[in-house]
């Protein structure tokens, strides 16, 4: 299967790669909405502020493309901030931005006292079994300091993984329709990411 990753010059890029070669994709990483479009499957990665994210995604027309990419039922996978940008807004130090729009939630800074969030969390999903690829004693690993909380940030028909850091309960992955998004980094959680993206790379 042939993946895309989106290079719109943020994000966790050579690690997502080689992490979806081990899993048996050819990946290529591109700038160009065409090239990404054409692929299997298509990956948003993303590190840093939910801002300055989306004003490089906007720099290529990287928000077009995903929109594209969702209507078209294109596989799509958001890690990290790749997964917050797909919220319809995000707050941070003050800031408020558009996002991408696909989910109609915003994302915010964890009520948590002690930030970044950073470590390994395991998950519970609102359906009775999740991602076949995801058992309920996998951990993955997080490093972020925002994110989505309620419910009804996402649409009423989306399935959600939950966890928690120092008592703030928030959305760590999503599924809707062709679309996966990770609060988590898979490429970094070792065996538990890597079984996550081999199960996604085969369903293309």
């Amino acid at each position: 299967m042939r993946v895309a990753i989106l290079d719109y010059g943020s994000g966790n890029l050579h690690s997502a790669l080689r992490a979806l070669e081990h899993v048996g994709a050819e990946v290529v990483l591109t700038p160009d909405g065409s090239l990404a479009l054409d692929a299997d499957g298509l990956v948003v990665p993303g590190v840093g502020a939910f801002a300055a994210c989306m004003d490089q995604l906007k720099a290529i027309g990287g928000d077009e493309t995903i929109r594209e990419a969702v209507a078209a039922a294109k596989p799509l996978l958001g890690i990290c901030v790749g997964h917050q940008v797909l919220f319809s807004r995000g707050v941070e130090h003050g800031i408020d931005s558009s996002g991408v729009g696909i989910f109609p939630g915003t994302i915010e800074r964890l009520p948590a006292q002690h930030l970044p969030h950073m470590g390994w969390n395991t998950l519970t999903w609102e359906s009775a079994d999740g991602p076949s690829s995801v058992e309920s004693a996998d951990r993955f690993y997080f490093v972020h300091s925002y994110g989505a909380m309620t419910r009804d940030d996402v649409p009423d028909d989306a399935d959600v993984a939950w966890t928690s850091h120092d008592g703030a309960r928030f959305i760590a992955a999503v599924r809707w329709r062709n679309l996966l998004s990770t609060q988590f980094h898979p490429e970094k959680s070792g065996n538990a990411g890597l079984t996550l993206l081999k199960g996604w790379v085969d369903s293309l």
